[in-house]
Formats: C-alpha cells, sequence, structure tokens
C-alpha cells in the first residue's frame, strides 16, 4: 500500500537522501537491500523510479539506516517555518546548538561477551539528524556486526547524563553515559542482552567508555586481548568507569 503522504516531491526527496546514506556510508545497495529485508531489486526500482515506495519498505529502509526518510511532519519537536528545530520532549528538547560539541566519530569500549578478560572495541558516530531534530548515533567496526545498534541520543538537562537509546521492534538497549570527563572520554553503563545457551537471552550490565577518535591515527577495533599492543591502554580507560565511580555496580 502506497504511503499517502507522500507527493511527488516526497518521493524524489526520499530517493535522493537514501542515495546519499549510500555515498556517505560507502555501503553497496546489496548490503543496505539485505539489512532492510528487501530484495536488491525491489531497491533498484524505487531509487530509479519505476515502483513506488510503499510504507512497509520505507520503514525497513529507515530501520537498516536509523534515519527517518520521510519529510518531517509531527515527531513532538517544536518548529519553525514547519521544519523542526529542537528535539521531542522525550529525547530532551535540545537545540543543536547546545548538543553540537557532541557530534562526532568515538571508539567505543565494552567488555567482550565472547572471551573472558577480552575488550570489544567498535566505533559510534554521533550526528544531528535534520529531519528528526535530534542527534542519532550509529556503531560500525563491531566484530559481531550481526548486532550492530543505531538509535537516539537522549539529554534531559536534569541529569546531566546522556542517553544513547536503540528501539527495536520494541527490543531496547541502553547506554547512560557520563559528560566528557579528561580528553573528552564519556564513561557509563549499557544495559542489554547476553547470548546464553541456545536461543536463551540474558539481560546483563557491563562498563562502557566513549573516547573521541583520533582520524591522524590508526584505532584497532575489534576483539582486543591480552598482549595485543593496545589491550592495556583499553582496559584501563574501560576500568576508570568503575574504579573513578562513574558507574556502580550495585552489590547484593
Amino acid at each position: 500500500m502506497p504511503d499517502r503522504h507522500l507527493s511527488s516531491d516526497d518521493v524524489e526527496s526520499v530517493i535522493v537522501r537514501v542515495r546519499e546514506e549510500l555515498a556517505r556510508r560507502r555501503i553497496s545497495r546489496q548490503r543496505l537491500a539485505d539489512e532492510a529485508r528487501i530484495s536488491v531489486s525491489t531497491l533498484e526500482k524505487v531509487l530509479s523510479g519505476r515502483r513506488t515506495f510503499t510504507l512497509a519498505t520505507l520503514v525497513r529502509l529507515e530501520e537498516a539506516l536509523g534515519v527517518s526518510l520521510r519529510p518531517a511532519r509531527s515527531n513532538g519537536a517544536r518548529r519553525s517555518n514547519e521544519r523542526p528545530v529542537i528535539a521531542p520532549d522525550e529525547l530532551g528538547s535540545y537545540a543543536r546548538a547546545q548538543v553540537a560539541w557532541l557530534e562526532g566519530a568515538f571508539l567505543t569500549l565494552i567488555p567482550s561477551f565472547g572471551e573472558r578478560s577480552a575488550i570489544s572495541a567498535f566505533r559510534i558516530d554521533i550526528r544531528w539528524d535534520e529531519a528528526q531534530a535530534c542527534l542519532t548515533f550509529r556503531e560500525s567496526e563491531r566484530v559481531d556486526g550481526a548486532f550492530t545498534q543505531h538509535g537516539f541520543v537522549a539529554m534531559p538537562s536534569q541529569t546531566g547524563h546522556i542517553y544513547l537509546v536503540t528501539n527495536r521492534h520494541g527490543q531496547q538497549r541502553l547506554a547512560i553515559l557520563s559528560r566528557p570527563a579528561s580528553q573528552g572520554t564519556m564513561h557509563g553503563l549499557l544495559a542489554t542482552l547476553i547470548s546464553g545457551r541456545g536461543s536463551q537471552l540474558t539481560p546483563v550490565a557491563a562498563p562502557i567508555a566513549l573516547v573521541p577518535l583520533d582520524t591522524a591515527s590508526k584505532t584497532a577495533f575489534g576483539r582486543i586481548s591480552q598482549g595485543q599492543p593496545d589491550y592495556a591502554r583499553y582496559r584501563t580507560l574501560l576500568r576508570r568507569t568503575l574504579d573513578e565511580s562513574f558507574a556502580v555496580l550495585m552489590p547484593v
């Protein structure tokens, strides 16, 4: 069923936005089609204008890209001349000028869920989404690529903390981060699910640290084990989360 809210101009805007995202992220149309759970043939046809966007296709593309493709109409954001300028209340009602310092790329460290004592190092990019008038985040460079996350950034003024929120079909994951400490590093806790026996999933909480990426230096991503060159530095950064009480794991 076509999306009744899309005019011909809206359709063209969606096509341009998808093409921009493909170019910016340097991913193929086949990869996007796979992540959106649609055929590459369908993707090719909608991007060439030979097939109408259905609501299901739009939703799947938005989920795969982690951005809103449809023109913003009413998402709770305050607007000026029909354009969102303030994030929705549920994300903290922040303006871009207030959070511009947070935009960028971050080395992200958490304990490895697959190897005892190892550290999982991946990348998180935080940027402003014009259509939704809020910060969004997206992970990459994960060794377990199937679990790559993307979502929204909440920054309520009351707590002074930063929240990375994932909500995929009701399944949620949350990272609560402190404001930047020395060198811009943010520390906090990650609440998510870990695979157990068979298909069993178990809630787990773990320390997390985000470090601004130095584009001039080579950064090691993936599973970093003891003995590898970056292990000691990564472990020190991650241990600081608990050692300096940026986060607390309550004893029972």
